[in-house]
């Protein structure tokens, strides 16, 4: 008897060795009734006789054993993925749903060569098509399963960042309340760092929500007003000249930077540029920011001298949790922020319908944000 044929024959067979092993897998087991256990393990098993029974080309069989084929026939979404799904929303980690593949090979290929039947001269081919086929549905939930537990990761995490702001949002309101109430030098000193420290970790839970919100694929929330971002610009490069006293920082303006923009999130990508720049500039040297519009785009750049960034690993820098210049790993352990500055920056510029790049050659990085001037 061929392969697919067995399969056919015996699938509640090997069912219930899948459905024996799945109940080993606790916690995540323990309040699956036997259909939660089996979950969509009929359905692999007969898209996967289907897909033997098929023809196939020798670039089908390469796709396959890469996991790149695009479905096993007969699966509409397909069940591997599905069976990921429904894994990951049941509690049980990679490993576990990797070994019920693992169980589901060796039983398949146990009660076959046990049959009383002889195999024939096809069961080579038939041994080597099913191994593709279950690498392939491995491919499709592992893939689906990484995909759906990093989606649920981002929701607890912007449901945490949106939580921890309503409490947060009361401490920074009382200590403001409180440096009003008092002039008293040791209590005002007191008061004054609170306020700081919960500004602070508010600009850390916006960042956090910012990354979450992208990471989701919702995109950064952008509100466009006709604004000039010269003012914007030169009021937010007044704050940071006072957080920054012993960064000396140059702004140039060219041409009209009019247009329909979002100045809150244009000064904060000043903001996350210019702080980035100071971070990594030789010391005593300047920070050179120039605003350009031409035609129907304005940009942002922002220059610091310093040693130069791997031309590899520029791209990356926009990439959360990625460090340039070769920054010692407990370095940025101990920053004060979460390594999205620069992812932020590229999110808020495609937000807008813009680009962001960089440029590090011998001596000099140069960030440029641009921005078409209306929506």
């Amino acid at each position: 008897m061929r392969l697919a044929d067995f399969i056919d024959h015996n699938v509640d067979a090997i069912v219930a060795a899948s459905e024996d092993f799945a109940q080993t897998l606790l916690p995540a087991a323990a309040h699956l009734d036997p259909e939660g256990l089996r979950d969509h393990i009929p359905m692999i098993l007969h898209a996967v006789a289907a897909d033997l029974r098929l023809p196939q080309t020798a670039e089908e069989q390469m796709l396959k054993s890469l996991g790149r084929k695009s479905a096993l026939h007969g699966a509409p979404e397909t069940a591997a993925q599905t069976h990921a799904l429904l894994r990951a929303k049941s509690g049980f980690d990679i490993q576990q749903m990797v070994g019920e593949y693992r169980v589901l090979r060796a039983t398949v290929l146990r009660l076959w060569m046990n049959a009383s039947e002889p195999l024939g001269d096809a069961a080579h081919d038939d041994i080597v098509r099913f191994n593709e086929a279950i690498d392939q549905a491995v491919a499709e939930s592992v893939t689906f399963y990484t995909a759906e537990v990093d989606r649920w990761r981002h929701v607890f995490l912007g449901v945490l960042g949106h939580d921890l702001r309503g409490p947060l949002n009361a401490i920074l309101l009382t200590s403001e309340l409180l440096s009003r109430m008092t002039t008293a030098a040791p209590l005002s000193t007191h008061t004054l760092r609170l306020i700081q420290s919960g500004r602070r970790m508010k600009g850390l839970l916006d960042d956090l929500l910012d990354f979450s919100r992208a990471s989701l694929g919702l995109g950064m929330a952008i509100r466009r007003a006709p604004v000039d971002l010269e003012a914007a610009c030169a009021d937010e490069l007044d704050v940071l000249r006072a957080a920054l006293p012993d960064c000396p920082i140059a702004f140039e303006v060219e041409g009209d930077t009019r247009g329909s923009f979002d100045a809150s999130r244009v000064r904060e990508v000043l903001g996350n540029l210019v702080t980035n720049a100071a971070r990594y500039c030789t010391p005593g040297t300047v920070v050179r920011v120039q605003l350009a519009g031409a035609g129907d785009k304005v940009s942002l750049s922002v220059e610091n001298s310093g040693s130069p960034i791997p031309g590899e690993t520029l791209n990356d820098l926009f990439e959360p949790l990625r460090r340039g210049n070769e920054e010692p790993a407990e370095n940025f352990a101990n920053r004060a922020n979460l390594g999205l500055g620069l992812f932020i920056v590229r999110e808020i510029a495609r937000a807008h319908g813009g680009e962001v790049h960089a440029v590090s050659t011998e001596g000099a990085t140069r960030f440029t944000m641009t921005l078409p001037r209306a929506a």
